[in-house]
Protein backbone atom coordinates (compact mmCIF):
# COMPACT_ATOMS: atom_id res chain seq x y z
CA UNK A 1 0.00 0.00 0.00
CA UNK A 2 1.25 3.15 -1.16
CA UNK A 3 1.94 6.03 1.70
CA UNK A 4 3.17 9.57 1.22
CA UNK A 5 3.28 11.65 4.48
CA UNK A 6 4.60 15.35 4.45
CA UNK A 7 5.96 17.33 6.98
CA UNK A 8 8.03 20.82 7.37
CA UNK A 9 5.29 23.14 7.09
CA UNK A 10 4.23 26.22 9.34
CA UNK A 11 4.51 29.57 9.94
CA UNK A 12 7.10 31.55 8.35
CA UNK A 13 7.30 35.35 7.78
CA UNK A 14 7.81 36.47 4.22
CA UNK A 15 10.93 36.50 2.85
CA UNK A 16 11.79 33.39 5.23
CA UNK A 17 12.29 29.66 4.27
CA UNK A 18 10.87 26.31 4.64
CA UNK A 19 11.78 22.91 3.72
CA UNK A 20 9.38 20.30 3.35
CA UNK A 21 9.63 16.76 3.11
CA UNK A 22 7.84 13.56 1.75
CA UNK A 23 8.27 10.36 3.10
CA UNK A 24 7.22 7.68 0.72
CA UNK A 25 6.35 3.59 1.11
CA UNK A 26 5.00 0.71 -0.58
CA UNK A 27 6.32 1.32 -4.00
CA UNK A 28 9.62 1.43 -5.91
CA UNK A 29 10.72 4.69 -5.30
CA UNK A 30 13.70 5.51 -7.23
CA UNK A 31 12.01 4.47 -10.33
CA UNK A 32 8.78 7.29 -10.26
CA UNK A 33 8.44 10.81 -10.68
CA UNK A 34 7.23 12.85 -8.10
CA UNK A 35 5.61 16.14 -7.32
CA UNK A 36 4.47 19.01 -5.07
CA UNK A 37 1.25 20.35 -5.40
CA UNK A 38 -0.33 23.26 -3.67
CA UNK A 39 -3.96 24.50 -3.31
CA UNK A 40 -3.61 28.48 -1.81
CA UNK A 41 -7.20 28.81 0.04
CA UNK A 42 -10.29 29.47 -2.06
CA UNK A 43 -8.11 28.07 -5.07
CA UNK A 44 -7.86 25.20 -7.17
CA UNK A 45 -4.57 22.49 -6.84
CA UNK A 46 -2.00 23.76 -8.84
CA UNK A 47 1.65 22.09 -9.76
CA UNK A 48 4.54 23.55 -8.00
CA UNK A 49 7.32 20.87 -9.18
CA UNK A 50 8.02 17.62 -10.45
CA UNK A 51 11.00 15.12 -10.35
CA UNK A 52 12.02 12.06 -12.35
CA UNK A 53 13.14 9.03 -10.60
CA UNK A 54 16.94 9.80 -11.06
CA UNK A 55 16.76 12.92 -10.13
CA UNK A 56 17.96 14.09 -13.46
CA UNK A 57 14.30 15.84 -14.67
CA UNK A 58 12.91 18.79 -13.24
CA UNK A 59 10.16 21.53 -13.52
CA UNK A 60 8.81 23.78 -11.84
CA UNK A 61 5.47 25.82 -11.92
CA UNK A 62 6.09 29.35 -13.36
CA UNK A 63 4.93 31.18 -9.78
CA UNK A 64 7.91 29.23 -7.98
CA UNK A 65 10.95 29.33 -10.72
CA UNK A 66 14.17 30.59 -8.91
CA UNK A 67 12.82 30.17 -5.41
CA UNK A 68 11.83 26.61 -4.74
CA UNK A 69 14.08 23.62 -5.46
CA UNK A 70 13.07 20.37 -5.76
CA UNK A 71 14.70 17.19 -4.43
CA UNK A 72 15.29 13.24 -3.80
CA UNK A 73 16.51 11.22 -1.88
CA UNK A 74 16.27 7.54 -3.15
CA UNK A 75 18.26 5.54 -0.51
CA UNK A 76 16.13 7.48 2.37
CA UNK A 77 12.80 7.39 -0.26
CA UNK A 78 12.32 10.95 0.65
CA UNK A 79 11.15 13.81 -1.91
CA UNK A 80 11.84 17.49 -1.10
CA UNK A 81 10.69 20.94 -1.61
CA UNK A 82 13.08 23.79 -0.73
CA UNK A 83 11.62 27.23 -0.62
CA UNK A 84 13.09 30.32 -0.02
CA UNK A 85 11.63 33.90 -0.46
CA UNK A 86 8.42 32.62 0.36
CA UNK A 87 5.64 35.11 0.13
CA UNK A 88 2.56 35.58 1.19
CA UNK A 89 1.04 34.27 -1.93
CA UNK A 90 2.78 30.76 -1.25
CA UNK A 91 0.44 30.35 1.70
CA UNK A 92 -1.61 27.00 0.75
CA UNK A 93 -1.93 23.13 1.48
CA UNK A 94 1.21 21.58 -0.13
CA UNK A 95 0.38 17.94 -1.29
CA UNK A 96 2.81 15.70 -2.05
CA UNK A 97 2.05 13.36 -5.00
CA UNK A 98 2.82 10.54 -7.31
CA UNK A 99 1.39 10.66 -10.73
CA UNK A 100 1.93 7.03 -12.00
CA UNK A 101 -0.67 5.93 -9.19
CA UNK A 102 -2.49 8.88 -8.23
CA UNK A 103 -1.43 9.03 -4.81
CA UNK A 104 -1.78 12.06 -2.49
CA UNK A 105 -0.07 12.94 0.65
CA UNK A 106 -2.49 14.49 3.86
CA UNK A 107 -1.09 17.35 2.71
CA UNK A 108 0.77 20.17 5.29
CA UNK A 109 -0.30 23.63 5.82
CA UNK A 110 2.60 26.43 4.42
CA UNK A 111 1.41 30.21 5.70
CA UNK A 112 2.99 33.15 4.73
CA UNK A 113 2.31 35.88 6.85
CA UNK A 114 4.21 38.75 9.14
Amino acid sequence: QVHLVESGGGLVQPGGSLRLSCAASGFIFSAYFMSWYRQPPGKERELVAHISGAGDRINYGDSVKGRFTISRDNKKKTVYLQMNSLKPEDTAVYYCYRPSGDNWGQGTQVTVSS
